[in-house]
């Protein structure tokens, strides 16, 4: 039973309460995303430090890899929770997916090895991936229609606060780290817990504050009302045809994809070595065309787990006539159009965008001490979240007035150039590198305010968590195998550079390429429906 208040006791107010309530979640969602391109540099230097001195490549391949997982995690969260959200309602199932990312992000500071911040971020984001879903839905089932692109581009800017946010803290504990440690000796912690907390940048430290979110939980179950419409789809028994057993197909599906990250991380080389295959095997290119076989069949697996639960619902539903014919093959479609246009932008912005701190770090280590700032990679996230507040909210407003269609095939365009231009047209670290990641930033973030406009209006209530959950977060899969090439791509142009250089000279050219991703985009959206001016289906 929800608490009610007296913040509760008129639909205005409760329309006030969801948006604050789901703003506060989407922003602190951009504090965990932004959190490990900023930590995870330095946590992997300290984990990985005896592994380094043996293979120079194993920090780039832990990095992608646990990006990787947590992408998986995350779009394991939008389906399960999004779930949860259509059976028992959008605001106890956004609480729990809120307590999920925030005490899981903070064990991540307990970590000792890689594969335990792999584990941990993998569980922190099957809550953020379904508060994304929950919240969408909460907030645009309580608003009315004609407020829907200036919410949207709320939500999108939310998120992009909270990004800057973890750079901003990130850049106190680098400026501070002497005074937070002395702080945390006054508090009772001992010399060795001070140090551990303290090195690397304090890493740790910045683990433990993504565990804040949790106090969240409260106002929301104190202070958010239930979305009426669930409510009202609820009493219909439309709410009825979702089934537990049905969520075994999302650990079939969880299953593969991991499958994939297993494929394309550290430890497949290391197992055809200890079987003694791998070399007749990359001999004649049979590693890469088994991987690739044996990618392509997890993907189907993961697939098919995913849409599980919605397929058997919309059966259920079919068969008690509360679903008319072709329906049903109208939402699938939909639900596999969504996840496309939601891979494209989430595979540029993970396997090239999120990776400028960690390139800045290299292009400022070029720099004299006296010029080049080791607050490169805080002050590369700050431009990179500034530019993308103000895409998100634009290009919602955009899709307002011009079209859902137009604006995100203009996003594609603008983004694929200013991705390139980035990588290929600064070799240092300065101002100009910094407008064209404000730039960079602002263009490949604006898709996320365009998301939370779009996808809502291709789906009727029942199944709209779940479903938008399925569209936005399955692209994490997609952009999860993707974002494992970044380190196979920059292997790949490193051929003949100095070990020392790979980063500065390699990377930005496998960035660059991958940014091509965003032209597929520039023709999918044709493919989907054009919903301005249209009413949120029931």
């Amino acid at each position: 039973m929800l608490m009610k208040s007296p913040l509760s006791s008129s639909a205005g107010d409760g329309r006030w309460a969801a948006l604050i309530a789901a703003l506060l979640g989407w922003m602190f969602d951009g504090f965990e995303i932004g959190m490990f391109p900023l930590a995870g540099p330095h946590a992997l230097d300290e984990l990985l430090a005896g592994e380094l001195v043996h293979n120079p490549a194993a920090k780039n391949e832990w990095f992608s890899v646990i990006m990787a997982v947590f992408l998986i995690g995350a779009a394991t969260g939008g389906v399960l929770f999004g779930w949860l959200g259509d059976r028992i309602g959008r605001v106890r199932a956004m609480s729990l997916s809120i307590l999920t990312y925030a005490l899981f992000t903070g064990l991540c500071a307990s970590a000792s090895a890689a594969w335990h911040i792999a584990v941990l971020r993998f569980v922190a984001s099957l809550g953020m991936g379904g508060e994304w879903a929950l919240g969408v839905a909460l907030v645009t089932e309580a608003w009315p229609d004609r407020s829907r692109a200036f919410i949207a581009g709320l939500i999108g800017a939310a998120a992009n606060v909270g990004f800057l946010m973890v750079a901003l803290v990130s850049l106190v504990l680098v400026r501070f780290i002497d005074l937070a440690g002395q702080l945390l000796a006054r508090a009772g912690l001992s010399e060795t817990q001070v140090e551990l907390l303290s090195r690397g940048e304090g890493w740790r430290l910045l683990m433990i504050v993504g565990a804040l979110p949790a106090l969240l939980v409260f106002f929301i179950r104190l202070m958010v009302p239930e979305s009426q419409k669930w409510e009202a789809a609820r009493a219909e028994g439309q709410t009825s045809h979702w089934a537990t057993r049905d969520l075994a197909g999302v650990i079939v599906g969880a299953a593969a994809a991991l499958a994939m990250v297993a494929l394309w991380s550290p430890a497949y080389a290391t197992a055809l070595a200890a079987l003694g295959a791998g070399e007749s095997l990359e001999h004649g290119g049979g590693a890469t065309l088994l991987r690739a076989a044996a990618t392509a069949m997890a993907f189907a697996a993961a697939l098919v787990g995913y849409l599980f639960p919605v397929l058997r619902y919309l059966a259920r539903a079919e068969r008690a006539g509360q679903l008319a014919a072709g329906e049903r093959g109208l939402y699938v479609r939909r639900m596999l159009l969504g996840a496309c246009l939601a891979g494209v932008p989430l595979l540029g912005t993970w396997g090239a965008l999120q990776w400028a701190p960690k390139w800045a770090i290299a292009l400022a280590a070029q720099l004299p001490p006296q010029d080049g700032p080791y607050y490169a990679k805080e002050l590369t996230q700050i431009a990179s979240a500034c530019g993308a507040i103000a895409g998100a909210i634009a290009a919602a407003i955009a899709g307002g007035v011009f079209g859902r269609r137009i604006t995100y095939m203009a996003l594609s365009i603008g983004s694929f150039l200013s991705l390139a231009y980035m990588y290929l047209a600064h070799d240092s670290f300065g101002g100009p590198l910094l407008a064209s990641v404000f730039v960079a930033g602002g263009m490949t973030a604006a898709f996320y305010g365009w998301f939370p406009l779009y996808l809502p209006e291709l789906f009727p209530t029942s199944i709209r968590a779940t479903s938008q959950g399925f569209a936005y977060n399955f692209g994490r899969v997609l952009s999860a195998v993707g974002s494992l090439q970044t380190a196979v791509l920059t292997a790949y142009f490193a051929t003949g550079v100095a070990a020392e250089r790979v980063e500065v000279e390699a990377f930005p050219r496998a960035g660059a390429t991958l940014a091509v991703i965003y032209l597929l985009g520039v023709v999918l959206i044709w493919l989907g429906p054009e919903t301005k001016g249209k009413p949120l289906p029931d």
